[in-house]
């Protein structure tokens, strides 16, 4: 059995368990953290921060979350509402007067954060996503797909740029900036938007699926969206220093379960964790608010999205391309991260699901 690091609650020997049985299955390495009540009873690691499996996985070992990081940018937008200075009703172009641009002046602010905006597909090269003013100016010339609030489909890639410019139109912060100082800092959480080379030494690359290569490309599943309209991003891009780098919301957040975990505990214990009381239980609430439930046009299956974070019965949260995936069960106060830096073709892994229901375990033992 593969060699499973860190501490956990005795009621919750599944969790390693787990993690160390999808290590046993060929994954090279990955964390998985629970937080009950904003505090640890699961923090294990295990597994090789790369792909020649020489580098073990050590305690601060960080990695590329994907999709994971748009609750990070959604938790910003929230935290800004329940504060007073950003109306989630509101239109866009209110907060960023050019995105009234080509029919966008009734897009709303909650619909930027429930994938209804009409604005799924970056069209752009890869190397503009580096480049904030190019990406957002891009995003803020195009014209909807649909009637916005109308229907879904998943922004993948333009989500974090229209989010974050209204919150860095409403704070003259990047959303990066934003989230360390309001979020990060006060939680003492090791998550990154916008990564300094400092951390570069602790990140664990990107691993392609087995018998893939790092051209191998995010694509969606199913729906109707036409193949070329969006850019495809490759494994070799989210594995370089560039993206790093860049601040890219809806998917280039930089952290590890436990953090993962602590910030997202933040919505499962009604706004505060360890005393720092970044939003109401009302403001947490907000992301319960249902915006959307049918089929999702480019993901091709039934969805119901909240203001930023996808509902599944009395949880929420989302995953990754590659894996990770954060989940928030308010009701048990409960967070479980996982993250990994080994990929697998997205039909076969439910990892994730997996790590979650031996969570399950342990909380069914807790309330015992």
């Amino acid at each position: 059995m593969a060699d499973i690091q860190g501490s956990y609650d005795d009621l919750f020997t599944a969790v390693p368990g787990a993690l160390a049985a999808l290590l046993d299955a060929g994954d090279a390495g990955g964390s998985v953290a629970v937080f009950v009540d904003g505090e640890p009873v699961v923090d294990v690691w295990g597994g090789f921060a790369d792909a020649g499996r020489t580098v073990p996985w050590e305690r601060d070992t960080i990695v590329n979350v994907w999709s994971v990081t748009k609750t990070m940018t959604a938790l910003c937008a929230l935290v800004l509402a329940d504060r007073g200075e950003l109306d989630l009703a509101s239109p866009v172009a209110r907060y960023w007067p050019e995105f009234a641009a080509a029919g966008k002046e009734k897009v709303l602010v909650r619909h930027l954060l429930a994938h209804t905006a009409g604005l799924p597909d970056w069209e752009g090269p890869v190397d503009e996503l580096y480049d904030w003013p190019s990406a957002t100016a891009r995003l803020a010339g195009q014209a909807p797909q649909w009637e916005p609030g109308s229907a879904a489909g998943y922004h993948s890639v333009t989500q974090g740029f229209l989010v974050g410019e209204v919150v860095r139109r409403i704070t003259g912060r990047s959303v990066g900036e934003y989230f360390a100082d309001e979020v990060a800092g006060p939680l003492g959480a090791d998550f990154h938007i916008g990564l300094s080379a400092e951390h570069d030494h602790r990140v664990a690359l990107t691993v392609p699926p087995p018998s893939r290569d790092e051209d191998y490309t995010a694509s969606a599943p199913g729906g109707n969206a036409k193949p070329s309209a969006a850019t495809g991003i490759r494994v070799r891009d989210g594995n370089s220093v560039a993206w790093r780098r860049a601040q890219i919301p809806a998917g280039s957040g930089f952290g590890n379960a436990r953090s993962v975990a602590l910030v997202q505990s933040v919505m499962a214990c009604g706004g505060a964790v360890r005393g720092e009381r970044l939003l109401s239980q009302a403001g947490c609430d907000r992301a319960w608010e249902e915006q959307f439930h049918g089929e999702d046009r480019i993901l091709g299956m039934p969805v119901r999205y909240g203001l930023g974070y996808g509902l599944f019965g009395s949880t929420y949260g989302w995953g990754g391309w590659g894996g990770s995936l954060v989940m928030i069960e308010p009701e048990a106060r409960m967070a479980v991260a996982y993250v990994t830096n080994q990929m697998r073709e997205p039909a076969d892994d439910n990892r994730g699901l997996e790590i979650v229901m031996s969570a399950y375990d342990g909380l069914n033992g807790l309330r015992a």
